[in-house]
């Protein structure tokens, strides 16, 4: 055997054995998810009964692929394997949760956060404070309890709340850089990041217009 096949087959090797250590992890993140979700859906119920209408417009739910969590531990400089991702990554579960208005999206924060079995270990407004692209989104990452055989564990999970056009300015211009393999040229960039500032101000003017039809239906009442 060569030494380059010798070295493809080590490589071969510590892949699987990571496959293998996922999957022995991979319950605990899918419980996380499904422990937020559910008191997510529980809000949003709870909402509806009360105000008559669902802040929650639909959720996503996804999990990091190996690939991605060897590609950001690299970037980080920390040791590749399951354990140091399981250590150092915090955004192995995820969800996306998607409103119809921008202050849906903090009354869902406030209620999700408030209750006493989650912890907040970070919250990152890009609402208040965009990215330099243009990215807006509310991103808490929770620390949320799960019970599974071996006991008592903590999951952090990382939620994404955004608007529906928060979203659909997102996807796109996600989609566009990577169609650009990363060179997107300067005056395309700037004009993703006024597209995502005028869907912005679409955004606060639908929330207007909601507060408006709102108060015109509480005075009829």
């Amino acid at each position: 055997m060569s030494h380059t096949e010798h070295q493809m087959k080590q490589i071969s090797g510590e892949f699987q054995q990571m496959v293998d250590d996922f999957f022995s992890v991979q319950c605990r993140y899918q419980a996380a998810i499904k422990e937020v979700q559910t008191k997510l859906e529980i809000l949003d119920d709870e909402f509806q009964m009360r105000h008559r209408r669902n802040p929650i417009h639909h959720m996503q739910s996804r999990m990091k692929t190996i690939q991605s969590m060897m590609e950001k531990l690299r970037r980080r400089q920390e040791p590749v394997s399951i354990s140091s991702a399981v250590e150092h990554l915090t955004d192995i579960a995820g969800i996306r949760v998607i409103c119809s208005y921008i202050q849906d999206i903090y009354t869902v924060a406030d209620l999700l956060t408030c209750q006493d079995d989650v912890k907040v270990i970070r919250v990152r407004d890009y609402i208040k404070e965009p990215k330099a692209n243009g990215y807006r989104s509310l991103h808490l990452v929770l620390a949320i309890p799960v019970f599974l055989a071996e006991g008592r564990i903590i999951v952090p999970v990382e939620v994404q709340i955004r608007t529906i056009a928060m979203d659909f300015w997102a996807s796109l211009e996600h989609s566009l850089r990577y169609k650009a393999e990363g060179a997107v040229p300067e005056d395309i960039s700037a004009e993703l990041i006024q597209t995502a500032s005028d869907i912005a101000a679409l955004d606060q003017r639908m929330q207007r217009i909601h507060d408006k039809v709102d108060a015109l239906a509480k005075a009829g009442e």
